[in-house]
């Protein structure tokens, strides 16, 4: 089955990318004091979109599987049982010493 082409690479995706570009360098160019003032604020504001947007990048899954048990999915991963391992050995160590 072919693969859907990305709509960054389509002829309307390339037309966008140099519209936004050439947006952006005239802003720049004409709006230069107004921006540089601002850019601590928006790099604040960019803090909480990232946090927001960016979220499910780091294994929080995706839609619908909040609160569930993902254990079922792990099983077969050795790094995951090896780190399981390891923590469980390092607390008994811990218990030990005190």
């Amino acid at each position: 089955m072919k693969q859907k082409q990305s709509f960054w690479f389509s002829s309307n995706g390339l037309a966008a990318l140099i519209l936004i570009g050439a947006v952006s360098y005239f802003l720049l160019m004409e709006h230069r004091e107004h921006l540089f003032q601002a850019l601590p604020f928006l790099i604040l504001l960019l803090c909480p979109l990232m946090h927001i947007f960016m979220h499910g990048g780091h294994g929080h899954g995706g839609h619908g599987e909040h609160g569930g048990n993902d254990d079922k999915s792990r099983d077969g991963d050795p790094g995951y049982q090896k780190g399981y391992e390891d923590g469980l050995r390092d607390r008994k160590e811990h218990q030990n010493k005190s």
